[in-house]
């Protein structure tokens, strides 16, 4: 092997290291035979995921739910396992002395209860030995077609999981959880993610109507550290242990918010900034009085922002942004609509000072009409985060979700646990038309595919009229894939009524990045010999 492809594969590895994201082998040479230019794009062949703990309720009801598209290209191998972090509970063995893992059933579930299997004779749960701790909590059978397994209550774990071969191009999950009362009632969803070393969390609180929790969960076998950063509408705000957090291997770490500061404040923008490991961090933001949802991290900080998929029924809109700059910044707010873009009366430009969070109440910004979005500093100069908190529903019947800026829909991306009604599919072209494919898988208990392609219009948000398998039976998968044009930006909205509160939680989808660029190594890397 020359020096030049030796290059190459440190290169790739050391990436992985670092995004804990996506890995790739050197280009055998049939895939050569497919480049065009000085590089092939292959499919990854191993990719992780993390989820956050689901809830510390008792009467929450977890569904955990893993797909892979089918893609061309990809090995014949593989597989795709989650499993529950090492600090949680394990699964325990059945009555009849068999695990879980015995009764596996064709959807790759561990068993109709999931991870928590059953109560001991106690009653008790977590008295499982530590060499269980391994044992799947889901796994995927075959691409193309999702599993789903229920963990309910407030002992449903947190998730590590790894995905190779055939499995890793464009692996997803999700965890979406129905709460009926308390803090924090209604439904919550948050997209499963790949470990990272900078997460940015405008529309997070520590004001006391709400209970804010910040998520880390640690998939590697050396501990982690991390700094928290929080930032209020006068700058930062002095924290008593945000500096230096230790995060244990293999396990998640709830942290309330509000614990960390004696600041009460109601828009607090979160920075955690990771100095030895990496994690997966996601925000947990319950209310009293108008329920909850995961926050997902913004963006990174940037000059233009697209928060898409605002629902059309929403009542209020609340936009939090921050600059981590000195430098103050007027945002150029507008909003794509189904006719293009217009600028909101009352709210064409927002000012930002440096380094303090702001909040800006936009109403009922929609007006009946899908939405998204869009904020621009003059000349890109400023970067910034952003997000917005919907509200749905009357007073006194209100339901909470989180949006924040979204990266862009570059190839493919997938929202999971989608349902023949209350799913909600909205995409965004804001600089340019594009054509998008829409896939719906088949469904985890049957039913068969169906495609439908749209095209949007450029400056406009769509809520497209998304298939739904042929003979559909349980929850199935949306992959949305760019055709031409663009960039595009989609988020997917899931809805139900329990009580006459409508409950609904919305996910951006972000690229799946389930292929990468491989440069050619004789051509693109000669310069690493020097």
């Amino acid at each position: 092997m020359n020096r030049t492809t030796l290059s190459l594969i440190a290169g790739v590895t050391a990436l992985a290291a670092v995004t804990g994201f996506a890995a790739v082998s050197a280009p055998d040479p049939g895939a050569a035979e497919e480049r065009t230019g000085a590089a092939a794009t292959l499919p990854v062949e191993r990719t992780g995921l993390l989820c956050p703990q689901p809830s510390t309720s008792d009467l929450a009801e977890t569904t955990y739910t893993s797909f892979t598209p089918v893609t061309e290209g990809a090995d014949d191998e593989g597989a795709a396992v989650l499993r529950a972090a090492a600090q949680q509970s394990a699964p325990e063995e059945n009555a009849d002395g068999e695990s879980e893992d015995e009764k596996d059933g064709e959807d790759g579930s561990t068993g109709e209860n999931g991870e928590n299997g059953e109560k001991d004779e106690q009653g008790g749960k977590g008295a499982a030995k530590d060499a269980q701790a391994d044992k799947p909590v889901l796994q995927l059978q075959t691409p193309g077609k999702p599993v789903a397994v229920e963990a309910n209550g407030a002992d449903a774990p947190a998730l590590v999981g790894t995905a190779d071969g055939r499995f890793a191009s464009g692996w997803t999950a999700q965890q979406t959880t129905e709460v009926a009362a308390g803090t924090g009632r209604g439904l919550q969803g948050v997209a499963c993610s790949a470990a990272d070393t900078q997460f940015w969390f405008p529309g997070a609180s520590t004001d006391d109507s709400r209970t804010d929790y910040l998520h880390l969960t640690n998939p590697d076998d050396s501990a982690a550290v991390v700094d928290i950063e929080l930032y209020g509408k006068d700058g930062e705000l002095e924290t008593t242990v945000g500096e230096g957090v230790t995060v244990k291997p293999r396990s998640a770490e709830p942290l309330l918010l509000s614990t960390l500061t004696a600041e009460k404040q109601a828009d607090v923008t979160v920075h955690v900034v990771v100095r030895s490991g990496r994690v997966g961090a996601a925000v947990q933001a319950l209310d009293d009085e108008t329920g909850g949802d995961w926050l997902p991290a913004s963006a990174d900080p940037s000059g233009s922002l697209v928060l898409p998929g605002i629902p059309k029924d929403a009542k209020a809109v609340r936009l939090v942004a921050f600059t981590p700059e000195d430098a103050d910044v007027d945002l150029k707010v507008q909003l794509a609509s189904p006719s293009g873009l217009i600028t909101p009366a009352g709210n064409e430009t927002l000012h930002l000072k440096g380094g303090m969070t702001a909040g800006f109440d936009l109403g009922d910004l929609t007006r009946g009409e899908a939405g998204s979005l869009v904020l621009t500093a003059p000349d890109g100069s400023v970067p910034v985060v952003a997000a917005v908190r919907v509200l749905r529903g009357e007073e006194g019947k209100q339901e909470s979700a989180f949006i924040p800026a979204a990266r862009p829909l570059e190839t493919r991306a997938t929202a999971l646990d989608n349902t023949g009604k209350g799913t909600t599919l909205s995409v965004t072209a804001p600089q340019g038309g594009a054509e998008i494919e829409v896939t719906a898988s088949a469904g985890t208990k049957g039913g068969t595919p169906q495609t439908k392609t749209y095209t949007i219009k450029s400056g406009t948000t769509q809520d497209v009229e998304a298939p739904v398998p042929a003979g559909l039976k349980g929850s199935y998968a949306l992959t949305v894939e760019t055709r031409s044009g663009g960039p595009v930006y989609a988020s997917r909205t899931l809805a139900r009524t329990e009580g006459g509160v409508p409950f609904f939680t919305v996910q951006p989808l972000p690229d799946d990045r389930g292929m990468v660029a491989v440069p050619d190594a004789s051509e693109d890397l000669s310069v690493l010999q020097k």
